[in-house]
């Protein structure tokens, strides 16, 4: 019996690609971090109209990034029939290529369902019958960047077949200001700020108490950063309402910009900011690819530094302890002083 033909690797399409899909549906620290995987893919398929599958909080951020061609935000259906109908549109618009940046059991059951025909489109993602299969074992373990990085070499793009420690995928957040004609809005000013200023972070996920560091700690530490001639600023959303609260009844020289900003003037102020410290959270994460040198505050007892710190171009220290609650002022201080950014 002859043996059966030896099927020939799928190659990708590159700058031949028509339609593209690039899915990413939450969550806004892994957003923004795929921002370097979402530049690679436009810059390897130029002439391509790209759509984004997300979700509905990332629609206005994503719909100006100069990455995508058109934003769909119906990537998590709530009902049978909203998922059949999604299924179709994407069957519909015949994509050359899909990149899964989710790699989720929701999106892997999208590949299964676009390729029961057999002529679903080239995949890239975690999927073992994936055209470009990111099969690595320990992905689960591997930094956001590194492990999209990688993800894109199997897909074929990646200069000379592969990425290195100095030429990655970074997360790019300079277009914010630019494509937003650098409105008012965007500048400190806006907010009453006056430079020398910095950013305090101080929310997370509600239901892990153990990345929070204590209002307590953060009031302390907002002292001794006014006390050095800073503004502590605090940002975040509904939830840190009264996170802030708390702290600005202990120091009154913080400035509280709970609700007030948006995605882009998280970035916008960040770039301006002369450091930033946070939990392990979205805006910190942004804060960081703005160019904000920081302090990352991690409890080790819910996630790993190796896998998830803060990168960006100015310096980010981590301070990490089991629990935050057991993380000392002294030592966040003494790295805020290790930064060598608060006025002389």
């Amino acid at each position: 019996m002859a043996k059966p033909a030896k099927l020939a690797s799928p190659v990708n399409p590159g700058a031949s690609a028509k339609e593209v899909l690039v899915i990413k549906l939450s969550a806004l620290g892994d957003f923004v971090l795929a921002l370097g995987a979402m530049k690679a893919v436009r810059e390897f398929h130029p002439s391509a109209r790209i759509t984004l599958l997300t979700t509905p909080p990332f629609e206005d951020f994503a719909s100006h990034c100069p990455y995508f061609d058109r934003v769909e935000t119906d990537g998590r259906p709530a009902t049978m029939k909203a998922t059949t109908a999604l299924l179709s549109r994407l069957r519909k618009a015949n994509y050359d290529i899909v990149y899964d940046f989710q790699t989720s059991g929701r999106t892997k059951n999208y590949f299964t369902a676009l390729s029961k025909t057999g002529k679903g489109p080239l995949w890239s993602g975690h999927h073992e019958k994936a055209a470009f299969f990111h099969d690595n074992p320990d992905r689960g373990t591997m930094h956001s960047i590194d492990r999209l990085a990688e993800q894109l070499a199997v897909a074929g793009v990646a200069p000379d077949g592969r990425w290195n420690v100095v030429n990655f995928p970074k997360p790019d957040l300079s277009w914010v200001r630019p494509k937003l004609r650098n409105a008012p809005r965007l500048q400190p000013a806006y907010f009453g700020l006056e430079e020398p200023y910095m950013l305090l972070i101080p929310g997370a996920s509600e239901h892990r108490e153990a990345k929070r560091w204590p209002v307590e700690n953060y009031a302390e530490l907002a002292r001794r950063i006014a006390d050095a001639g800073a503004t502590p600023a605090i940002i975040g959303s509904k939830a840190e309402g009264q996170l802030a609260l708390e702290i600005m009844k202990r120091e009154k020289r913080v400035k509280s910009l709970v609700t007030r900003t948006d995605l882009f003037q998280i970035v916008t102020l960040a770039e301006k900011a002369a450091f930033v410290v946070g939990n392990d959270t979205g805006p910190m994460h942004m804060a960081a690819i703005a160019g904000a040198p920081g302090v990352a505050l991690f409890a080790t007892n819910e996630s790993n530094p190796d896998h998830a710190a803060p990168r960006g171009p100015s310096p980010v220290i981590i301070n990490s302890a089991p629990t935050l609650a057991e993380l000392e002022v002294d030592t966040v201080w003494r790295s805020v002083l290790a930064l060598g950014v608060l006025p002389a």
